[in-house]
């Protein structure tokens, strides 16, 4: 079961959409595990602010690719690029995206759960 979710950015509202392919998709086209890449993002963020940002360039592009595979899923329209994508935006806050696509992320492994403990019935034998 797939969640969808819009955000603001740059005045224009974006569609973003979490659900058990993510992972998949993420890790074909960047060689990645969006577990890890997400976590090592929820550190480093919520230890900084805007103003005193330590992000590396390494993490801004990672949270460039988790945003662009959440909405690319979301909407078959967006470009096929990252650059073409990010290209039709001025620049926007990780600070201010990043916690929202992570609550996404967030109810998309919770349903996830939820659905595993509920089909796991037991048959009386």
């Amino acid at each position: 079961m797939a969640i969808f979710k819009t955000i603001e950015i740059d005045g224009r509202e974006v569609a973003f959409k979490a659900s058990a392919a993510i992972p998949r998709i993420y890790r074909a086209r960047f060689g990645r595990d969006i577990f890890r890449d997400i976590e090592k993002l929820m550190g480093q963020v919520s230890e900084g602010d805007e103003a005193n940002s330590e992000l590396d360039i390494e993490s801004l592009e990672t949270f460039e690719n988790i945003s662009y595979i959440m909405a690319k899923y979301a909407d078959p329209s967006v470009p096929e690029s990252v650059d073409e994508w990010l290209d039709g935006f001025n620049t926007f806050s990780i600070y201010q995206i990043l916690p929202q696509i992570i609550d996404l992320w967030g109810l998309n492994v919770e349903t996830d759960v939820e659905a595993k403990k509920g089909s796991a019935q037991p048959t009386d034998s």
